[in-house]
């Protein structure tokens, strides 16, 4: 058995490379199997291994107010059948609220000035988040941006802390948990904002039924309006409503800005790299013009040419993976495997990915950012080792049908903001600072929320000579 206390330790790994260990955590154990059975769990329906029920007893939901996500799959389908089957439409659509938040959320210096990048990104991703989810007005009401932001730090403050208590003492512990009022707090403030919402989409919809046509009754094509069209009576419910959407941002805001802040904190570790990206992205642009600037040519065209990009990204995450363990599932029935290896009812299981990734490729402790690119072109596997791909060696969103639906979303708003980044800004360490570590709880890794960068904009010829 191992103590969990900060899992980067899985060089343990190393022990047990093929065969299954357990990590212990304060609340549960973790049954840690090597990939080689990957091919075969995947093959397992929810009904017997379930990726929801591992991530909602994560998140510890009989006090955290998210017990219907494992009641209800309607926030997993509204991604899959909605939001992943038009994504192009959606990236388009988050690219002009990412347009329009841009000289709010984002400061224009001429000289150099400290800033805190994890805050301004996770602002910029929830106006996006809120575009495709809401639609207009909440993507300009900061009331829900900052209640969308806070819910998210607040539903994993709640559940570490709680996580920390064995379970059976959690009826005793969760009440008195301020943390925890504050979270219902603002499920009461998001029914007050999602109500008239919804009130207005019934109302829109009736009308049109009816006949009525004209800009009165059109409405934006949002996650919201699709899962109450597509949900059941109790779905369709206010108080689940709310919570729904609230959850839906928890992982949109969460993975997005972590992703753009690792990029720069890793690009500012090794800026000989930066000239390289904006060079990918001036090839482009000769070709297709600004993103968003040609019609006809948008996001689905713009962003699978960023393959350097793709690249870096890539071996960011395998640096800094957003969780060690992945994907986790919960056994809901027994289970025996071809090898004869049980796994009994209730039983937690993940593979050690982020190990797994620093021991199938070659100098793994050097950071490579074309390793995927020469990857894809070595192999000839062009639709490959790509950033939002479940593959063996990449779990960061899971693997196989139950793998992340909203990846792709994800990683194409990183991309479309990291154009932007790369274009206007330069960065750079403050002085006698590095690439900041990285903070652990239990298995899920953080970025530094102290570090800081130095920004300005970027500088012609000109400015650097002193000329106007």
């Amino acid at each position: 058995m191992l103590r969990m206390t900060r899992i980067s330790a899985l060089a343990d790994r190393l022990q047990y490379k093929d065969t299954p260990f357990v990590v212990r955590r304060w609340d549960t154990d973790i049954t840690v199997l090597p990939n080689k059975y990957l091919n075969e769990l995947r093959l397992y329906p929810t009904t017997k291994l379930s990726g929801v029920k591992a991530q909602v007893a994560n998140l510890v939901h009989k006090w955290t107010y998210t017990t219907l996500m494992i009641e209800s799959n309607l926030h997993f389908r509204v991604l899959q059948n909605k939001l992943t089957a038009e994504l192009p439409k959606y990236l388009d659509i988050a690219k002009t609220e990412l347009d329009y938040g841009w000289p709010i959320d984002i400061p224009q210096p001429d000289d150099w000035v400290e800033v805190d990048i994890q805050h301004m990104m996770r602002m910029l991703v929830a106006r996006m988040s809120a575009k495709i989810f809401m639609g207009y007005p909440a993507c300009r009401d900061l009331e829900w941006l900052n209640l969308s932001i806070t819910f998210s730090i607040d539903l994993f403050t709640c559940a570490f802390l709680l996580r920390m208590f064995p379970p059976w003492t959690h009826s005793f512990v969760a009440p008195i948990l301020p943390i925890r009022w504050k979270i219902a707090r603002n499920l009461k403030k998001a029914r007050e904002i999602i109500g008239p919402l919804m009130e207005k989409h019934r109302e829109c919809k009736r009308r049109r039924e009816a006949g009525e046509t004209g800009p009165e009754v059109e409405e934006d094509d949002t996650l919201l309006n699709w899962m109450m069209d597509n949900g059941n009576e109790k779905e369709n419910l206010l108080p689940e409503m709310a919570t729904r959407q609230s959850i839906l941002t928890l992982a949109s805001i969460h993975t997005t800005s972590m992703g753009v802040a690792n990029l720069l904190f890793d690009l500012c570790a090794h800026p000989e790299w930066f000239p390289v990206l904006r060079e990918e992205i001036e090839e482009i642009e000769k070709d297709l013009g600004k993103l968003g600037e040609r019609e006809g040519i948008g996001a689905k065209q713009w962003l699978p040419r960023l393959e350097k990009l793709d690249s870096f990204y890539v071996e960011s995450q395998r640096f800094n993976p957003p969780i060690l363990l992945a994907p986790q599932r919960l056994a809901v029935v027994p289970i025996t495997l071809k090898d004869g290896t049980h796994i009994p009812a209730g039983t937690r299981i993940a593979c050690a990915n982020a190990d797994i990734l620093m021991d199938t490729c070659p100098s793994p402790e050097e950071f490579d950012p074309m390793r995927s690119y020469h990857k894809r072109y070595e192999t000839g596997q062009l639709t490959k080792h790509q950033a939002g791909q479940p593959e063996k060696d990449n779990l960061h969103f899971g693997y196989g049908k139950q793998a992340c639906p909203g990846r792709h979303f994800a990683v194409g708003e990183i991309k479309m903001v990291m154009v932007r980044i790369l274009k206007e800004f330069e960065f750079r360490y403050p002085e006698g600072k590095n690439r900041p570590r990285n903070f652990y709880a239990d298995e899920n890794v953080f970025p530094d929320p102290r570090a800081r960068l130095l920004m300005r904009k970027r500088r012609t010829p000109c400015d650097k000579c002193g000329k106007s």
